[in-house]
């Protein structure tokens, strides 16, 4: 038999052996317990400041992004590419334009809208008084976001306003005129906005540009340093565009050493020694950064560590308790039983939990379903019904035509008989003629009937292109030839009714953007009420006039203005009758007329109002001071860039 023979311990070194492995397990555990707090609580700080950063890059992008697509809509305005093509003093069209760019700045809220020529000088602008880029007259052919404009791509560029002028977000989109890039439009952005939001971050924050170079920050000590060494060519660049006007650009008084996603341009580091650059923390900082999206800037925020080393620290100390609680078996069985089985609660509960949550969203999920088929099939129904009620209007406006038509069937006739009568008897004549072999006067006479059949086809044609059906399509269209179209049909009633005609409006003085033949339906139709409402009077006078301008709550005279700065024209239609009546407002309610029992249903004005406002424009119908009716129509006028959209 063999015996196993240990040296004798003395109870001193084996107190002293456990003692110490009691201590290396305690030791062991803390650091472990350190090590991993540690590490949750900085995943934990990391994601709550991964959250707070999102939530202000969004809000950053959207004080950028609401005024971003101001510049490209400028040029759609008629009077920025009226300015543009002035080619020497744009006195008249700057002003224009300049007030067009104040109320639109004033209705954005941004600091300054404003447009610049080709090389590079602002010709108008809202800025009346801030000496910054805006200014009209300013040379801004330095600045990269106006070098970008104008070689036909965005630029976008932080900038301090020449003479030290308010700092803003520049955004310009090049102005084109057909595919010739003739002046660049820009957006100044107020960057307050974003200032007045870092304390609701709660964590020192800067926002740094393409440069590299701190442009707001809430800190005001960081503003305007570089996060990394600028070359010298860069900081003649910098010099040279003068974005940051006369600051002289620092150093940022930390080491940033920053690792970048690529993909998701996420921005990482951390920093030991902190309070070197006024940061309150004693344990270093978390640094963490966006590249926000379509922007070059990025958004850098510093978060202090000392929590996390305070946690870190209150759980290495738990830990050790527990370790020590360890040698009191007892106890640490019966408290693992009672863990044990709290989890499992835990986990129950949590199962359960989870099925009556996965319960209630397929519920949802049928309920959405439902909701968007019946929705869906809501708006099938609606676009059907808006197919039909477009159709019915249509045929609505046609009918009324129609009966306009016939109204009119008793004027055309008389004038059409006429040259029927006359060429009926040279027809007999010539026959005669032929017959005894005079032969000059049987080709007179043939001649008198080709001019008879003329004069029959003018007046036939004016008809068949009113009676046309068809879809409404806008061009451009003379008001003075409209005005004498819808004159013709009623000329043989004027005539007979000796109603007087004065007609202001010259051929080409006056061109609207609409459709022609049912402008004409509208003319005919208020000639013929003007008639209508004349019958009685001692005085039968119509007045047709038309001209540049808008002819709201105005009459027709020569106080109008002789040019529009907004496109718009007037027609007006004027008679010496009785006027409205106590209640003008009604006339272009359905179903209401003053005429008498049966002579019209009250449909005419109605419809005529639904016409002008398919072009855009308004109808409008007041009582002349001097006895009378006059309907106005403000329409759109017809400008030559409306032809090249």
């Amino acid at each position: 038999m063999i015996r196993l023979m240990f040296p004798v311990v003395s109870p001193l070194l084996r107190r002293a052996v456990v003692a110490g492995l009691a201590a290396a397990a305690l030791a062991g555990s803390a650091w472990l317990s350190f090590s991993m707090a540690e590490q949750r609580a900085l995943v934990e700080l990391r994601e709550a400041s991964n959250h707070r950063l999102d939530l202000f890059a969004m809000a950053v992008e959207g004080v950028i992004r609401r005024l971003e697509s101001i510049p490209p809509t400028v040029q759609l305005n008629p009077t920025v590419l009226a300015l543009l093509r002035v080619p020497h003093d744009p006195g008249a069209a700057a002003r224009t334009a300049s007030h067009f760019l104040e109320r639109l700045n004033a209705h954005l809220g941004s600091m300054a809208v404003f447009v610049a020529n080709p090389k590079g000088v602002v010709l108008a602008s809202s800025n009346s008084r801030q000496a910054d880029d805006s200014r009209r007259g300013a040379d801004i052919s330095f600045r990269p976001y106006f070098l970008e404009a104008l070689a036909g791509r965005v630029g976008r560029h932080f900038a301090l306003g020449i003479d030290g002028g308010e700092p803003g977000y520049f955004v310009a989109f090049p102005i084109h005129d057909g595919a010739e890039v003739v002046g660049v439009a820009t957006v100044k952005i107020d960057l307050s906005p974003i200032n007045e939001a870092w304390a609701l971050l709660g964590v020192p924050a800067l926002l740094a540009d393409l440069n590299q170079v701190v442009m707001l920050s809430s800190n005001p000590d960081w503003r305007y340093s570089a996060l990394v060494p600028l070359t010298l060519e860069r900081r003649v660049d910098l010099q040279l565009t003068r974005l940051y006007d006369e600051h002289r650009i620092k150093p940022f008084p930390l080491e940033v050493n920053l690792s970048v996603d690529q993909d998701s341009q996420v921005i990482e580091g951390q920093l030991p020694m902190a309070q070197q650059a006024g940061l309150d923390s004693n344990g270093g900082m978390l640094v963490l950064g966006r590249t926000l999206n379509g922007m070059d800037w990025r958004l850098i925020t510093f978060s202090s560590l000392d929590g996390v080393r305070a946690v870190a620290l209150q759980s290495a100390a738990v830990s050790t308790l527990a370790c020590a609680l360890l040698v009191l078996g007892l106890l640490y069985l019966a408290q693992r039983r009672r863990i044990q089985r709290q989890r499992r609660e835990s986990q129950n509960l949590l199962e359960q939990v989870n099925a009556e949550l996965e319960r209630k969203v397929q519920s949802r999920t049928q309920d959405l379903t439902r909701a968007n088929l019946q929705l869906t099939h809501e708006i099938g129904e609606r676009e059907l019904a808006e197919r039909d009620l477009r159709a019915a209007q249509s045929e609505l406006v046609h009918a009324a035509k129609m009966a306009l038509l016939g109204q009119l069937a008793t004027s055309i006739t008389h004038e059409l008989t006429q040259p029927l009568v006359a060429m009926e008897t040279l027809s007999n004549n010539s026959v005669e003629f032929l017959r005894r072999g005079d032969h000059l006067t049987l080709e007179s006479n043939l001649g008198i009937l080709a001019r008879l059949a003329q004069k029959m086809g003018s007046i036939i044609t004016p008809l068949k292109s009113f009676a046309r059906k068809s879809q409404p399509q806008c061009s451009p269209v003379d008001a003075a030839m409209a005005l004498s179209n819808s004159v013709f049909l009623y000329g043989t009633r004027l005539r007979q009714e000796a109603i007087e005609i004065h007609n202001s409006v010259a051929p080409g003085a006056c061109t609207l953007w609409c459709d022609p033949n049912r402008l004409e339906q509208v003319l005919t139709n208020l000639i013929g009420n003007a008639i209508d409402a004349m019958a009685g009077s001692p005085v039968r006078r119509l007045e047709l006039s038309a001209g540049l301008g808008h002819g709201l709550d105005r009459g027709p005279g020569p106080d109008l203005p002789a040019a529009d700065p907004e496109g718009r024209a007037w027609i007006a239609v004027c008679d010496t009758g009785p006027g409205l009546g106590p209640d003008p407002g009604r006339v272009f309610e359905p179903f209401h007329t003053t005429k008498p029992s049966g002579a019209g249903l009250g449909l005419g004005l109605t419809i005529s109002r639904d016409i002008v406002h398919a072009f855009g424009g308004e109808i409008h119908a007041f009582d002349r001071p001097g006895g009378g009716a006059c309907f106005v129509i403000d329409l759109p006028a017809f400008a030559p860039a409306r032809s090249v959209s």
